[in-house]
């Protein structure tokens, strides 16, 4: 695809981001100029690809940017270069974000150096922890962030200078090697090629065929009267970089034995449709994949655990006195081992020394399964093959039968189901009403089935350990799917449009389950939980904390007869 299109088809993207922005907050935004409307749908969408947060309220809440919170909340406290700030604790990382969004497209244009040293201003307040002079979201954030640097836990930082150019900062210069230095912190250059890289649209059936030393191939089959074969196959990296470059003709062209054309070939992304993974930059588990490259390559295949294909048709064929076997996949998808994938590929492009000098020393263990139109089956090897790896229980699930389904009639619904980091409905030409995530949905279910309490903290354990009870035929009737969501949004609508009381999620889960517990007037119901939360005496509780005690949810059950 060209980098033009590329260009297009992020703007398109960014602008679905803007409506739904809109639609969440119920209400027209006032922009400063028409072209804001793109720049601001950026914003939640890079966000979201490089945080994993799917909720657009709280995106909004991590968005630094003058221009935005003026427009939004009539904030106009300065940025200090700063348009973004998520605090990542579990990896103890500080990620910064800047935001650069071109209205034109030039394809000679590249980030700017200086758009970096105009963040290094913030940078150089919470160094000094001199953050006084500073005011708004960019405070806030100022100040957490100096209590963590502070504290006796190590902490990373990370600039992601993030735009729309074709060409991105070059990482090798002088100055960005002195500022890193300088500030103790790692500078993540993003630009258009790598934007283009997170979209979600299922890609055109993807084929490659490979030629193998009939020792480095072991067929499996299901049984004796089943035809289908699968492959558990010792490849060379550099004919995994071949058959998953994005060079069409390159995936075909197994009898050359020139291999210095690969240096140049980049990752077809569309092979990571179907993984389970969003994009993680990178992550210790990278950099231990890129040290045994460089330093180990003819142990690569017995450190690593490989890659999983999934693939509708495989077509071997053995020659030469069944000394070589051609297997040819069809329609293939990597569902497992796109860390491994992304580095090999990465590791290639770094270095034009790198193919010949380390990765023509190196083999990985490549399986391929025949899955066919099977698409449960091929969501299960995903599921299973993944389950043992450091991956978010919650990508895991995304990816099963239930959750697809429930992606269709929502989306037969006009509503878009976020299963994974990106998705903006299964038909990028329809207008939908509203965005629910999966890790919202399960919330929201959670809470109906009696636990509002426990819907808010304990997100991760609804899918550990309450998954099958909160998805489960018994509990849920998928086909109301729709019905809860709107029922979600209207409650949502009418305590934020409320002059009373103040709105919050935990709120919402409550009013939800009061709706199958009492009855379903609205008005009343948020009538009784604010009654019960002035009423319960513990202490000085806020409401915030009242609403995640069971303590509080039984005293509201009590007053109810419940």
């Amino acid at each position: 695809m060209s980098s033009l299109n590329k260009y297009k088809l992020v703007e398109q993207k960014c602008e679905m981001y803007y409506k739904i922005l809109e639609r969440d907050l119920n209400r027209e935004i006032s922009l400063r100029k028409e072209s804001d409307n793109v720049r601001f749908g950026f914003y939640l969408y890079i966000l979201e690809c490089l945080t994993n947060i799917k909720e657009t309220d709280e995106l909004i809440k991590r968005i630094t940017d003058t221009d935005f919170n003026t427009a939004l909340f009539n904030d106009k406290s300065s940025d200090s270069g700063i348009d973004a700030v998520y605090i990542d604790d579990e990896n103890q990382t500080i990620n910064l974000f800047n935001f650069k969004y071109r209205e034109n497209y030039n394809p000679n244009k590249m980030q700017s150096k200086n758009d970096v040293f105009i963040s290094t201003k913030f940078i150089t307040a919470i160094i000094n922890g001199n953050t006084s002079h500073l005011e708004g979201k960019i405070k806030s954030f100022s100040d957490e962030i100096v209590t963590r640097n502070e504290s006796k836990n190590i902490w990373n930082m990370k600039l992601y200078m993030v735009t729309n150019e074709n060409k991105p900062l070059e990482k090798n210069d002088g100055d960005i090697k002195q500022l890193e230095e300088a500030f103790d912190l790692e500078i993540v250059p993003i630009c258009l090629k790598d934007i283009a890289n997170f979209m979600s649209n299922r890609p055109e059936g993807i084929n490659a065929k490979i030629v193998l030393n009939n020792e480095s191939v072991l067929s499996y089959t299901e049984g004796s009267l089943v035809s289908a074969k699968s492959f558990l196959i010792k490849i060379p990296i550099s004919e995994l970089i071949r058959i998953t470059c994005d060079d069409k003709a390159c995936r075909y062209d197994f009898s050359t034995m020139d291999i210095s054309p690969l240096v140049d070939k980049g990752l077809e992304y569309g092979v990571l449709f179907d993984n389970v993974r969003g994009f993680l930059g990178d992550t210790k588990y990278n950099a231990n994949i890129y040290r045994t490259l460089k330093d180990e390559p003819s142990k690569f295949f017995m450190y690593n655990n490989g890659l999983t294909i999934t693939a509708k048709d495989v077509i071997s064929e053995e020659f030469n006195g069944r000394k070589m076997v051609s297997i040819e996949i069809k329609n293939f998808q990597v569902v497992n081992g796109g860390q491994t994938l992304r580095t090999i590929h990465k590791f290639n492009q770094q270095s034009h020394d790198n193919l010949e000098n380390y990765l023509c020393d190196a083999e990985v263990l490549v399986r391929v399964f025949k899955t066919g139109d099977n698409y449960k089956l091929t969501n299960k090897i995903a599921e299973y093959t993944n389950s043992q790896n450091a991956i978010s229980i919650i990508d895991l699930k995304s990816i099963a039968e239930e959750q697809t389904q429930i992606e269709q009639i929502l989306d037969d619904n006009n509503i878009i189901y976020a299963r994974k980091i990106g998705d903006t409905g299964i038909s990028e030409d329809k207008e939908y009403d509203y965005k629910i995530s999966l890790e919202k949905f399960a919330q929201i279910l959670y809470s109906m089935h009696g636990n509002p309490d426990k819907a808010s903290n304990q997100k991760k354990k609804i899918f550990e350990k309450y998954y099958d009870d909160t998805f489960g035929e018994s509990n849920f009737d998928i086909s109301k799917s729709a019905d809860i969501v709107r029922r979600y949004y209207e409650i949502k609508n009418k305590y934020e449009s409320s002059t009373t009381y103040e709105s919050s999620e935990q709120k919402i889960f409550y009013i939800l389950y009061l709706d199958g517990k009492v009855d379903s007037d609205m008005d009343k119901n948020i009538e009784r939980l604010e009654e019960a939360l002035v009423s319960y005496e513990d202490g000085d509780l806020k409401p915030t904390r009242k609403l995640i005690r069971t303590a509080f949810k039984e005293y509201l059950d009590k007053s109810l007869g419940i």
